[in-house]
């Protein structure tokens, strides 16, 4: 994790309870969502995406009925995400 990130992480983790509404956690989802922009074109990686799909739609297709099978807790693998 670069330096930048690992800052922004430690400032929402530091901040006392916020409560609902963290303005914390929101100043640094904006700040990596401008970044996230700054650096990407969000039409360019979507058509990308598209062609993927549709050079290889058994693939996805496979991948979203997975996910359809079971949720998040299902596989052990998943038990240190929740």
């Amino acid at each position: 994790m670069d330096e930048d990130k690992k800052k922004k992480t430690q400032e929402v983790e530091h901040d006392a309870n916020e409560g609902e509404g963290s303005k914390s956690a929101d100043r640094a989802y904006r700040r990596d969502v401008d970044e996230f922009l700054q650096e990407n074109d969000p039409s360019k990686l979507a058509r990308q995406a598209a062609s993927d799909i549709e050079r290889d739609p058994e693939t996805y297709d496979r991948d979203i009925e997975e996910g359809k099978r079971r949720s998040a807790g299902d596989n052990p693998a998943d038990k240190d995400v929740i």
